[in-house]
């Protein structure tokens, strides 16, 4: 019997274990992501060789560097899948959908594993009725479906209100969530002579938050594992690594060494204007280093952006599994189908995209496809297809998630606001089509009237609009009822780097994000126009309030405002006015850690050494 230490209680018996152990999580994880990519597409193709042996050689690679670590129980798990997938490849067993649910209910609880290791604890055996069923496949025998009733039935019956007494379940909610280590299950224990079973409080919304690997609850063939098996720990840190192709680093350090060249050049041109010799041929000469050095800045710029790009893929790719689990979960038969996995992201987007496209795959199954019976009803294919895309415009990042669904009322969205009290009756009656789409935006809205497990509290696409402006991006809605519903998210290709309009107040520049901007105009006090005492102009037609900028920062009115910018923040259009414009700008965000006043983004430098402002306009309007 193996003797294990909990990692982190003693590691100087460890020298050196932590950098192999790091490595071996970060391929281990990736190699696993990839693994449950292909029993997605398994699913669909279940004769086929080529994927059964990538698994094979998936679980095998992971239970080879499991080993190396002494992880037993990690090693168990996958020697015992291992040999599933041999026996499927070589015809001895045929792929059933209960099969199939325990197969992903093994991969799981090895990414929860994982996050055993991360913690630096030994990992706990896999839940015995799991073991039991991995067996029993390989024996031949039939697989007890004692607990798939519940699992492949119709849609489950609601969970009663949230209340203090009888809580949603957070479990099965979680269950449902897909592949991105979280450590918010597990605690650190000291191992002792005489195992104790530690008890374990379950943090209800890192639960919410999680997005790793489906428990082995609720799973044909695998009973539920209390949650007292999980351990706890610390909040998981952020991941702060990249992967950087050595191409990109090349030219990274080929453009920083044509800079020193350049540099040498402009100190000899320097010395040579100091001591009398400003020659027309050293001023050109001058002026032609200024100019490649420029050059050279900008392409060195866009080289070190390029190391933080990342495939959009390596986030996408974990949504198949979640939309195949909620759907089983809520017995409907629903296909997610992925598109421009290539397209490059900044890698901390990447990261900060993970819950809006979670909610949104998750709304997409639960709130916009039907169940079969229902789409055959409607004469729709009975399996529905929700699909996932992303490209590149300009320098813009375009999401879309599409379904073939029900599509959205905008009369019935009016509605049922009015009804939770969000806003009035009047202003339903003003809200266009577009904007009545957009309620569903707005905390506490749910076209659900009673809380389950998977939905109906309000917060899931609240949290996606918030999530979405805070990367200076924006959604628009677009929905046919009947027929289905598209969202389209924008975002900037980086958040390094802000194209930004200067306009100024005095002598003092602003910026405001360049994404944000329709156009620019003259405003004049004749075209004004007061509606309910505040000013507003009509612009093609629409009319729109007129805002001062002075105003919105407390800055005394010169009543000089001549510049007027047409800003569109969601579906939400107004006129910011100011002194006057400057231009636009790339620039780079400097933050304001220990102060920052309201309203205020961060700064930057100008061109004249001046410091600018950049104003965050959302929460200059609340």
């Amino acid at each position: 019997m193996i003797c294990w230490k909990v990692w982190g209680s003693d590691m100087g018996d460890f020298t050196g274990m932590e950098d192999l152990l790091q490595d071996f999580l970060t391929e281990a994880s990736d190699l696993l992501s990839d693994v449950d990519s292909k029993l997605m597409d398994l699913e669909k193709y279940p004769d086929n060789k080529d994927l059964l042996n990538t698994i094979f050689r998936g679980f095998h690679t992971i239970k080879g560097g499991a080993g190396f670590l002494n992880a037993t129980e990690l090693v168990t798990l996958c020697h015992l899948t291992e040999n599933l997938f041999d026996k499927l490849r070589n015809s001895e067993l045929k792929l059933d959908p209960v099969l199939m649910d325990v197969i992903m209910a093994a991969t799981g609880e090895v990414r929860l594993m994982f996050n055993d290791l991360g913690n630096n604890v030994q990992p706990r055996a896999a839940p015995a009725d799991m073991l039991s069923a991995l067996e029993d496949a390989l024996q031949g025998k039939k697989i007890k479906a004692a607990t798939a009733k519940a699992q492949t039935s119709a849609t489950p019956a609601p969970a009663k209100k949230v209340g203090k007494q009888n809580e949603p379940d957070w479990v099965l909610l979680h269950s449902a969530v897909t592949n991105s280590p979280s450590k918010a299950l597990v605690r650190k224990v000291t191992v002792e002579a005489v195992p104790v079973e530690p008890v374990v409080e379950i943090d209800e919304e890192q639960l919410k938050k999680s997005t790793f690997g489906r428990r082995a609850d609720d799973i044909p063939g695998v009973a539920a594992t209390p949650p007292a098996a999980r351990r706890e720990a610390d909040p998981p840190a952020k991941d702060n690594t990249i992967r950087v192709d050595t191409e990109r680093l090349d030219q990274v350090l080929n453009l920083s060494g044509e800079i020193g060249l350049t540099k040498n050049r402009l100190t000899h041109l320097r010395t040579d204007i100091l001591h009398g010799n400003a020659t027309p041929a050293t001023l050109k000469s001058l002026d032609e280093a200024v100019n490649q050095l420029d050059m050279l800045v900008v392409n060195l710029q866009n080289a070190v952006m390029n190391t933080r790009m990342q495939p959009i893929g390596r986030l996408f790719k974990k949504y198949p599994r979640l939309a195949r689990d909620l759907a089983r979960q809520l017995g409907k038969d629903v296909e997610l189908e992925l598109s421009g996995e290539a397209t490059e992201i900044d890698k901390t987007m990447i990261e900060d995209l993970n819950d809006p496209l979670v909610h949104l795959v998750r709304n997409a199954v639960d709130h916009g496809v039907e169940t079969t019976e229902q789409r055959s009803a409607a004469g729709k294919p009975s399996k529905s297809i929700v699909q996932l895309s992303a490209r590149q415009e300009g320098d813009h990042i375009l999401i879309t998630i599409t379904d073939d669904g029900k599509g959205m009322n905008p009369e019935v969205l009016r509605n049922k606001a009015v009804q939770k009290g969000l806003i009035t009756t009047e202003e339903a009656n003003t809200l266009s089509e577009d904007q009545s789409l957009s309620l569903i935006f707005k905390p506490g809205f749910s076209t659900k009237d009673e809380v389950s497990s998977v939905s109906g509290r309000g917060v899931g696409m609240d949290v996606v609009n918030t999530n979405i402006q805070k990367l200076n991006g924006s959604i628009e809605i677009k929905s046919i009822p009947g027929k289905g519903s598209m969202f389209i998210i924008s975002l900037p290709l980086t958040l390094a780097i802000l194209p930004v309009l200067l306009v100024r107040l005095s002598d003092q520049p602003f910026a405001v994000p360049l994404s944000m901007v329709r156009e620019i105009m003259t405003v004049e006090t004749a075209g004004q126009q007061l509606i309910s005492g505040k000013p507003t102009m009509v612009v093609r037609g629409e009319v729109l309030p007129v805002l001062s900028l002075a105003k919105l920062i407390g800055w005394e009115e010169s009543g000089k405002s001549e510049v007027g910018v047409l800003m569109q923040m969601g579906s939400y259009s107004f006129i910011l006015t100011a002194d006057g414009f400057d231009g636009h700008d790339d620039v780079v965000i400097k933050s304001l850690d220990t102060f920052r006043p309201k309203g205020v983004a961060g700064v930057t430098m100008s061109s004249e050494g001046k410091i600018v402002m950049i104003l965050d306009v959302k929460e200059l309007l609340t």
